[in-house]
């Protein structure tokens, strides 16, 4: 080895332990959803901090994905999540592009507005969100999901790709114009695909924001057959005994698209954190 050995001194022995005890910490919870979705009838209440229980039993994911309309919840769900990711990334990439191009009256402010709705808790805009939604006849229905889930994620998306497109040197798009290309082709052709980390941060934010929210499809949502995932998983908790097994199991398939998604875009989410924060 070329390198120098490091010293195992105390401050970092300490801040070592503190991440495996963090770690263990964050990790043991899942763990605990899982022993529970494998537990069977019998055993439901236990205490028994086994993390695989005596007799354990895949009969939970049988009757969520069988006997339990969680294929309908899962279709629900990833119809209005995969149109907020499309919305998402159109409407931030082309709003956040001319942010970040183009010098108008109210550029700044626009921008300080959009982060002041990031400020808001999301129970104060309940009320005036189903008024609005009824005003316009959305109630009920999943473009009223849809326009609620883009207009909560787009701040947050136009901000990070406005970041990112400032990194990208504008000289690019002026010798595409020169080439022949017009100013839509230079942005298309050009910045857009040089921006494929931010519009996979975009995308993969877009798609989360509404593929796990709850509060605000509980006030738009009534009807048992638009129930989305987090609805769905919510009817199985009774007034007087909640399907616990079924519950650990239904919000561990939940997680299996967001990891997929995740996995997928992995290669180009780390280039977009960094390099979307190099200019605010």
């Amino acid at each position: 080895m070329n390198g120098r050995r490091e010293r195992w001194t105390p401050g970092r022995v300490l801040v070592h332990a503190f991440l495996v005890f963090f770690t263990i910490g964050t990790v043991y919870p899942i763990l605990q959803i899982v022993t529970i979705s494998l537990r069977p009838s019998d055993q439901l209440y236990s205490t028994s901090l086994a993390l695989v229980p005596d007799g354990a039993t895949l009969r939970a994911y049988r009757v969520m994905l069988f006997e339990k309309p969680f294929l309908l919840w899962l279709r629900n769900s990833f119809v209005v999540s995969m149109a907020v990711t499309l919305l998402g990334v159109t409407l931030a990439s082309t709003a956040a592009y001319a942010f970040s191009r183009f010098r108008f009256a109210g550029r700044q402010q626009g921008l300080y507005l959009f982060l002041m709705t990031q400020m808001f808790p999301a129970t104060m805009l309940m009320l005036p969100l189903y008024v609005l939604l009824k005003a316009l006849h959305l109630l009920d229905t999943f473009a009223g999901l849809v326009v609620a889930y883009t207009a909560t994620a787009l701040p947050f998306c136009v901000w990070t790709m406005r970041g990112y497109y400032d990194t990208i040197p504008v000289e690019l798009e002026q010798a595409a114009m020169i080439d022949g290309c017009t100013p839509w082709q230079a942005f298309t052709r050009v910045t857009l695909p040089l921006a494929a980390p931010a519009l996979a941060i975009t995308a993969l934010f877009s798609f989360m924001a509404a593929w796990s929210e709850f509060l605000v499809a509980r006030i738009v949502i009534s009807q048992q057959q638009l129930y989305t995932l987090p609805l769905g998983l919510e009817s199985l908790a009774g007034q007087f005994q909640t399907e616990w097994a079924n519950y650990a199991a239904g919000s561990l398939l939940i997680c299996v698209p967001v990891m997929v998604m995740f996995v997928a875009l992995n290669r180009w989410i780390v280039g977009g954190l960094s390099l979307g924060g190099v200019k605010g």
